[in-house]
């Protein structure tokens, strides 16, 4: 299961946060900033896996151009296909922002949320396709013309 999923800047800004299980507040706050701290510290040549603690889900990050998307995973989950979910939710973005950008994420927080919610339902995997995952926002958009 996937518990969260962060997208922040190269200098440690959250941009977009998505929760699939509730937390506290405050348990949020701690935990943002201790995983955001840990992913900033780690060298680009370190794996993209990390486990913070002897216990607990498991830290799957991956960093583009500008931009890391950082998940939690319980340990049921496999590692690589969150990896391979990731690079497809930003190819999905890519498609329709035409090459997304932090600008675009953090003014269309919406769009991006809709993205997620087709491909991720309470924290599984729910939809790969491209094509099926960006109809609602298509759609959308013609609504508004």
């Amino acid at each position: 299961m996937i518990k969260f999923l962060y997208i922040i800047n190269k200098q440690g800004v959250l941009r977009l946060s998505r929760y699939f299980q509730h937390m506290g507040l405050k348990e949020r706050n701690q935990l943002q900033t201790s995983i955001i701290r840990s992913v900033m510290e780690r060298s680009d040549k370190q794996r993209c896996l990390a486990q913070l603690q002897t216990e607990g889900p498991t830290i799957v990050y991956r960093k583009y151009v500008s931009l890391y998307m950082i998940s939690a995973v319980t340990p049921d989950e496999n590692e690589l296909a969150v990896l391979e979910l990731m690079q497809n939710i930003l190819e999905t973005l890519d498609q329709y922002f035409q090459k997304v950008t932090e600008v675009d994420i953090v003014s269309n927080t919406e769009r991006v949320h809709m993205v997620l919610d087709e491909m991720i339902v309470n924290g599984y995997v729910g939809e790969t396709s491209k094509v099926r995952v960006l109809v609602p926002l298509q759609l959308l958009d013609a609504a508004k013309k």
